[in-house]
């Protein structure tokens, strides 16, 4: 017997209740529990289970089809693991205009599949016309790309079935829906059902599937968190949108590690990969100027030098402002406060502006030892030196800490040619690769501004 029922749904988690909760109890977030009516239909609701079988793990065998196979972009193929995965569900989340569309349709033109109309592209937002002028201003090889503009979960199982894609891309999960889930497409019941619906088709045909998904104001994919979990693979593509770098972190990967980046440049031809992000980041470093320096970081499994730079000016108000931009707030807070107690420096009457250069974002407390140095080269107006490399992180008591892969970092800092390199002591005495820089190691504040001739 069918009838409407209404319910309350977490956007968190997904977690359904007959009436409002202040709190999930599942998840224990605030707030999070919205109306929606449902239609509740015995008949249409139930699945059909696929049949299985109990085996043994060693007795479950990997076909050709089931190894990995190419996007045709390197820094992708790292982020995945080394390339995708057949039968694997992957989420690509970022801002509005950030270029998420532009990187799939690329990844169609490079990847190749020995059958011919193997790409299924199903676009619920835009038009058949609207992908074609994108595919001709990018350059793509659209012979081997199909195309299907339809919202409509039904049809687009039907297309499915009947053109057998071994690519298939959803743009995106938040226009598409079901006529068995009576709700607007989007919500969380919706959402749900179709990314179960995908699921269940791609592990079973084994059908790699990239899904687009919309993203909030707080920079997290929209709908239930449900759908991360769901998924293989979930990617953020990253950037300033006044910026042309571009940077796709993966927060999940069931086929690989977590801590891979991979950086692009959008230009007019689309999205280019750029091999080695060092030299493009500090290229435009021109002469020696106070507050700039330069810091080695590490985004997943690659060594990075970004600058960083810092301007202290005296304040016009009695309360002095804080301006981060790339790092922490409350990490630029802390630093301040350290060298304030630590080295006796007056800084709250100072206006303090940091900022990474290239629109990079800095998570890593390895930056803290390089923040510091550049603000105390723009209070005491001296340059550091312009072949300085610094490396570190430091705690409440001013004692520079160490940090993790230092041997990486130093190779990467000797092969663009810089002469000078300021780590934590404890890193120093364990380091097995000198190679040809000097390596200066520094165990509290007060020795890094004294070695680097700010004192």
């Amino acid at each position: 017997m069918a009838k409407n029922q209404t319910i309350f749904v977490c956007s968190e988690c997904g977690n359904e209740s007959p009436k409002w909760l202040g709190k999930c109890p599942a998840c224990n977030s605030w707030n999070t529990y919205y109306e929606e009516k449902v239609f509740k239909d015995k008949s249409s609701n139930e699945r059909k289970l696929l049949s299985s079988q109990v085996v043994k793990l060693r007795d479950i065998g990997v076909n050709e089809k089931s190894k990995r196979y190419t996007t045709g972009y390197s820094e992708l193929d790292r982020v995945l693991g080394g390339g995708l995965v057949p039968g694997s569900l992957i989420l690509l989340g970022g801002e509005p205009g950030i270029g998420k569309s532009t990187l799939i349709l690329q990844i169609c033109n490079m990847v190749r599949f020995d059958e011919t109309n193997a790409i299924l592209y199903v676009s619920g937002e835009e038009s058949g016309r609207q992908i074609k002028l994108r595919a001709d201003r990018l350059n793509i090889d659209s012979d081997n790309i199909e195309f299907l503009g339809e919202a409509n979960i039904e049809f687009v199982e039907q297309a499915i079935e009947e053109k057998k894609p071994r690519l298939l891309v959803v743009d995106s999960i938040q226009t598409m829906y079901s006529k068995d889930v009576p709700a607007a497409p989007g919500s969380v019941s919706q959402v749900r059902e179709i990314t179960a619906r995908l699921m269940q088709l791609c592990k079973q045909k084994e059908i790699t599937t990239v899904i687009i998904g919309h993203v909030t104001k707080d920079g997290t994919i929209a709908g239930p968190r449900v759908l991360e979990h769901m998924v293989d693979t979930v990617l953020y593509l990253e950037g300033e949108r006044y910026f042309s770098y571009r940077i796709l972190r993966g927060v999940k990967n069931r086929f690989g590690s977590t801590n891979e980046v991979g950086l692009f440049e959008m230009q007019e031809q689309g999205m280019v990969e750029v091999s080695n992000p060092s030299e493009l980041l500090i290229s435009d470093r021109d002469g020696n100027p106070s507050g700039s320096v330069i810091v080695a970081t590490l985004e997943g499994t690659r060594t990075m030098l970004v600058e960083i730079q810092a301007l202290l000016t005296i304040t016009a108000f009695g309360l002095a402002r804080r301006t981060a931009i790339g790092v922490e707030y409350n990490r630029l807070a802390l630093l301040l406060a350290v060298l304030e107690k630590k080295l006796g420096v007056h800084l709250s009457n100072q206006d303090a502006y940091v900022n990474v250069v290239g629109g990079m974002k800095l998570d890593e407390p390895a930056a803290d030892l390089g923040i510091a140095l550049a603000v105390m080269s723009s209070y005491k107006n001296i340059p550091l030196s312009k072949d300085l490399v610094v490396i570190g992180e430091i705690g409440l008591t001013g004692e520079v800490r160490a940090v993790n892969a230092i041997e990486k970092r130093v190779k990467e800092i000797e092969k663009l040619g810089f002469s000078t390199c300021i780590i934590p002591e404890s890193n120093r005495k364990q380091l097995k690769y000198k190679g040809n820089i000097n390596i200066i190691g520094v165990s509290n504040i007060g020795e890094a501004v004294k070695v680097s001739n700010l004192k």
